[in-house]
């Protein structure tokens, strides 16, 4: 069976797919919840500013250039055959060119509008 490693700082709970798009929290069980991983750090992406870019609007506008931090953030780690990694969405749409990083797809929120959860994962695909 495949494995999940959580490269997000908190934990990432599934819900069930008729979970309502917002609950009180402890309403609805989760399928499951993936802790964070105790063997890498959480994995951010960073970004360089290119400098401005004038579109004529009346709000400054920069050129930036996202890729891996610059601040000491580990990258994702190299693939492993049958583990999957689970990341931010920002981190995962900077990598559309793995096939093991997944993210979260069809979110739960609480009734504050916080994310408290997902009903699924998703590889992210360059279209």
């Amino acid at each position: 069976m495949a494995e999940i490693v959580n490269l997000t700082p908190h934990p990432v709970r599934i819900f069930p797919s008729d979970t309502p798009d917002r609950i009180a929290p402890g309403s609805v069980t989760p399928l499951r919840v993936i802790t964070p991983s105790a063997q890498h750090q959480p994995v951010r992406l960073g970004h360089r500013v290119i400098g401005p870019d004038d579109l004529g609007l009346d709000i400054p506008v920069e050129r930036v250039a996202y890729g891996a931090a610059d601040n000491g953030s580990p990258p994702l780690p190299p693939p492993v055959t049958g583990t999957y990694y689970l990341a931010s969405l920002v981190v995962g749409l900077a990598a559309v060119d793995r096939d093991d990083v997944l993210v979260c797809h069809d979110t739960v929120r609480d009734l504050e509008g916080s994310i408290i959860g997902t009903r699924t994962l998703a590889r992210p695909h360059r279209s």
